[in-house]
């Protein structure tokens, strides 16, 4: 998919991303511990249930499980050499949901690598863009459509990433951030200071991940839009997590999901999805939701 193509795709809807996989793979049996990727690859028939069940549901833009399949989490595990055919393999799972849905496109999923940049770290800028360009070339040559930068708590590793994959190829790249209650991130950046530098660096759309529930975004994605000369991201949790005899529980019914990202989209949301603890039937009440709500132009 190019630019354009993209771009195209607002003129008529709010698009629909999918929703939680790490919770839900979970729930299937996925254990605490291991390298969600290869365990992913291991049980592959439930991770193309899952994403066929969220485009089912109303998905356009699923994100290919390729999240932290870069060198740097896959040594880890000692499986920084298989880092071709795993990512490559979790591209084919989700193209293989498009297939058999008939419809929606892939992006390749990209996230921080869990080392620090100097000067908070010893990570070099200029290796953490080869780390990342290293994963974006498998996963655009295995035929991802564009690409998504997410669950991002520095600007600065935001910046390598947009900067790998524009060295790599001319796909779409949509960065996403978390934002802490105090509306900045982890390392101190507000939501306007992203918005400026990412559109600047020529990221195609920007937005807020993971974070919070859909209510408190919309002051973030407000900010944002005053800003954004890019369409605007909102894929919150469904609600803040609780702690139920020892278990992550979120209690945001499909319906009161769905209710509440209305608002994001009032605030200037028009690519909007689900985080931790969404299911499909919450994308799919998400999807009737917003179907006649104007796009809003930025």
């Amino acid at each position: 998919m190019d630019k354009k193509t993209f771009r195209k795709l607002f003129d008529e809807k709010i698009l629909i991303l999918d929703g939680a996989t790490g919770t839900n793979l979970m729930a299937a049996g996925m254990p605490m511990g291991v390298c969600p990727e290869k365990w992913i690859l291991e049980n592959k028939s439930i991770m193309l249930d899952l994403q066929k069940a969220y485009l089912d549901a109303g998905t356009d833009i699923l994100y290919a499980p390729t999240f932290t399949c870069n060198r740097i989490k896959l040594e880890e595990y000692g499986l920084e050499d298989d880092i071709v055919a795993m990512n490559t393999e979790l591209v084919n799972i989700s193209k293989e949901a498009v297939r058999l849905a008939g419809h929606g496109y892939v992006a390749g999923d990209i996230t921080m690598t869990g080392k620090q940049l100097a000067p908070m770290g010893n990570l070099v800028f200029e290796d953490l863009v080869d780390v990342y360009k290293e994963q974006a070339e498998v996963v655009a040559d295995a035929g991802a459509d564009l690409f998504v930068v997410e669950t991002m708590m520095s600007l600065q590793e935001c910046r390598a990433a947009v900067i790998a994959i524009r060295e790599v190829c001319d796909l779409p790249i949509m960065v996403s951030l978390t934002y802490n209650p105090d509306g900045r991130t982890l390392y101190g950046t507000d939501p306007a200071t992203a918005t400026v530098v990412l559109q600047s660096l020529g990221a195609d759309a920007i937005g807020i991940n993971c974070s919070t529930g859909p209510e408190d975004m919309i002051e973030p994605v407000e900010k944002m839009a005053e800003y954004s000369t890019v369409p605007l991201i909102a894929k919150p949790n469904a609600g803040l997590p609780e702690l139920e005899d020892g278990k992550t529980v979120y209690k945001m019914t499909p319906d009161m999901f769905a209710d509440a990202m209305r608002g994001l989209v009032e605030a200037g949301a028009s690519i909007v999805g689900g985080c931790c603890g969404t299911t499909p039937e919450h994308i799919r009440a998400l999807t009737e939701a917003v179907k006649t709500m104007p796009v809003h132009k930025p």
